[in-house]
């Protein structure tokens, strides 16, 4: 099945002084959907009158990540703090719906440096919290159509002592939840990072699968770029495996600007 690619708008094109001109420069890249982190520092009456006029689809953004400058990345797993999740979670919901956007990146969070000590406890109760949101997350995103999508990632290089890493442990959080609209994230670079063994999880996990995102390992970078993952055998893996969703190009473009690093994408255009 042929794949197709959504352009990450927060880490490309990162060259344009705004990141409301990024959605046109997607589409004159070729791609016709486009994705992004965080949009909440942005107007979203601005950010959506862009993407329309791009006339592109903007397919997946991450939940609103809490007091960033406190290092937090994420609230659906930290204890205590459940009614900030759902009051935020409108927030969230809200910029979905200004941009039409149909998958959001519900993110876990991460144990912050003074709780370190607290570790071995903190690590069953955040499980439970984060079941818990998940769970009225499915319930109010359903109510909207949207898709709600968990992404292990890894801790070493990324977010430090981010809660959910392995492939594994998010498939046994999304069984706990039981709820058809939450979905794996499948970020083919953390996998590289946190587990190897590429073909044997893409395939293993693809029922589970809501998103897929792609970037070169070490360095996070396109994936043509040399480095460990072989992309022309794992883009055939992917299209032999049915995958017919979206796949997020979310890599810092080596060459410093977006448009020259886009010679892996003609195959696809």
């Amino acid at each position: 099945m042929p794949l197709k690619f959504a352009a990450n708008i927060s880490i490309m094109f990162t060259e344009l002084p705004s990141f409301a001109s990024r959605y046109a420069a997607a589409k004159t890249a070729g791609f016709q959907a486009v994705e992004c982190v965080f949009p909440f520092e942005f107007s979203k009456d601005e950010i959506a009158s862009a993407r329309k006029q791009a006339e592109v689809e903007h397919v997946l953004m991450s939940s609103y990540p809490g007091d960033r400058t406190a290092g937090e990345f994420g609230l659906a797993a930290l204890p205590g703090r459940q009614k900030e999740f759902r009051e935020t979670l409108e927030l969230s919901i809200e910029y979905c719906k200004a941009l039409c956007c149909k998958r959001m990146h519900v993110m876990s969070g991460r144990i912050l440096a003074h709780e370190e000590g607290q570790r071995s406890s903190l690590l069953s109760q955040m499980e439970e919290t984060l079941v818990e949101n998940l769970k009225y997350a499915a319930n109010r995103l359903l109510r909207e159509d949207i898709i709600a999508v968990i992404e292990p990632i890894n801790d070493r290089y990324t977010i430090p002592n981010y809660f959910l890493t392995r492939q594994d442990q998010a498939v046994d959080i999304i069984k706990r939840v039981g709820c058809d609209n939450v979905k794996l994230q499948l970020d083919i670079y953390h996998v590289q990072l946190v587990h190897g063994d590429l073909t044997r999880i893409i395939k293993e996990y693809m029922p589970y699968v809501g998103h897929i995102q792609v970037s070169q390992a070490p360095g996070r970078n396109e994936p043509s770029l040399k480095g460990e993952i072989d992309y022309d055998y794992i883009f055939d893996v992917l299209e032999k495996s049915g995958y017919d969703g979206w796949i997020g190009a979310e890599y810092k473009p080596s060459t410093g600007n977006t448009e020259d690093s886009l010679a892996w994408f003609q195959r696809f255009r």
